[in-house]
């Protein structure tokens, strides 16, 4: 009788490393390996031979990140989603379509079984089994953070020296880092304590140091057509070239780091260094574009949704019926989202450096102080007239003892 199968979500990092192992340990299960390359710059011949090593009977590498960039990524650039107000949200964004890659990875290999390294402190082991659920209900979950005996980074590696399985990590580099093509995050060590400055020289790996950035400044162009990215200086490319191109300009000049105290959705908080050249640059170059052709209540309306969809996507609800309403609400506003904005880069900042499209909603002749057909400055008496009455109204009803106690100067 042939064995029960599990797909384990599998990177060849620390976690997933040693989790081979304990499920031969503790499960008689058939170990299906999947590696979800959605831009990480591993060795994907390595991880084949890792993962077969460490006792998985076969190993899937599925490479999805052209969709991961089209469906995922650029959904969140349209809407702008950034979660607290920094984080571009590179590993929520990734989380859906790995899980989704599992479950096709367990219907195509009868597994009725999925494993993944996700830790019960963190945000992952939502984003990955919520999906999972949507997806597919009846596949059962195996989480080892939330079952075995290994309470630490530092008992993870004790694990796997006595069962002798290579590592990349030490404990005195004890970094958690998750890659894809949009960022890269690091956690753990020194970067923990709030108080202690991070040491960037010795964490990031797509971006330069501002001390190491380029000196000169540089303009870069890109092009959107219906709120997605389409050109880069002038060349057409697809969006995982653009994204690949970006990372190298934006890291280039230091741009896209952010140290982040973040609220996880289980309530507490965490904090990571998180490395986006290339989408930080897309990010503002796109915010900066919906300027020019969205009327001001659709712009204010979507910045308040952008707020709540992050927070659906940090949470893990990518297939919600809220979040996907809303991307039918953001898809129209993006039908004039098209056009070009150029900006400057320098020693991790971005500066606008011109933009244009063919649905610009700002006039020169309209906005400037001189004189317009369109508008005349007499106008303003009468608009101020009615926006000032309510204000008049309260003030003349409840009268001058109210006033008097109401706008009295504070004493020192």
């Amino acid at each position: 009788m042939s064995k029960e199968k599990v797909v384990l979500a599998y990177s060849g990092g620390l976690d997933t490393s040693i989790i081979i192992p304990w499920l031969k340990e503790n499960y008689d299960f058939e170990i299906i390996a999947c590696c979800v390359n959605v831009g990480q710059e591993d060795d994907m011949t390595e991880v084949k031979k890792k993962a077969m090593l460490a006792g998985a009977s076969k190993i899937y590498t599925e490479d999805v990140t052209d969709n991961f960039v089209d469906e995922f990524v650029f959904d969140a650039l349209k809407a702008n989603a950034v979660y607290e107000g920094k984080y571009l949200l590179g590993t929520a964004i990734a989380r859906p379509i790995i899980a989704k890659t599992l479950v096709e990875v367990a219907h195509k290999e009868g597994a009725k079984y999925i494993a993944h390294g996700c830790t019960g402190k963190g945000n992952d082991q939502v984003r990955i089994e919520t999906v999972i659920a949507s997806i597919d209900p009846t596949i059962q979950i195996i989480a080892p953070w939330r079952i075995w005996d290994i309470k630490s980074r530092e008992d993870a590696i004790q694990y796997a020296e006595e069962r002798n399985i290579p590592l990349t990590v030490t404990r005195e580099k004890i970094y958690s880092r998750d890659q894809n093509l949009l960022h890269i995050s690091h956690e753990g060590g020194h970067v923990e304590d709030p108080k202690n400055q991070p040491n960037m020289k010795e964490l990031l790996m797509m971006t330069k140091t501002l001390q190491e950035a380029k000196d000169e400044p540089e303009i870069v162009e890109i092009e959107f057509f219906k709120g997605k990215p389409i050109k880069v200086n002038g060349k057409e490319m697809s969006g995982k070239e653009i994204l690949s191109t970006l990372n190298k300009i934006g890291g280039d000049h230091g741009v896209g780091v952010i140290d982040l105290l973040e609220n996880r959705m289980v309530g507490m908080k965490s904090r990571g260094v998180y490395e986006t050249p290339g989408g930080t640059i897309l990010w503002y170059a796109h915010s900066e574009l919906e300027r020019l052709v969205l009327e001001k209540d659709v712009q204010h309306y979507k910045a308040q949704i952008a707020n709540k969809y992050a927070e659906l996507v940090y949470n893990g609800m990518w297939y919600s019926g809220l979040k996907m309403a809303f991307d039918g609400f953001i898809d129209k506003t993006q039908e004039t989202v098209s056009g070009k904005v150029k900006v400057q880069l320098y020693k991790g900042n971005i500066l606008s450096a011109g933009m244009e499209s063919p649905y610009a909603i700002y006039n020169d002749e309209i906005s400037s102080f001189g004189f317009s057909e369109l508008f005349d400055h007499h106008d303003a008496e009468g608009f101020i007239k009615l926006v000032s009455l309510p204000f008049k109204i309260k003030a003349h009803c409840l009268g001058k003892e109210y006033l008097d106690k109401t706008f009295k100067s504070k004493e020192a």
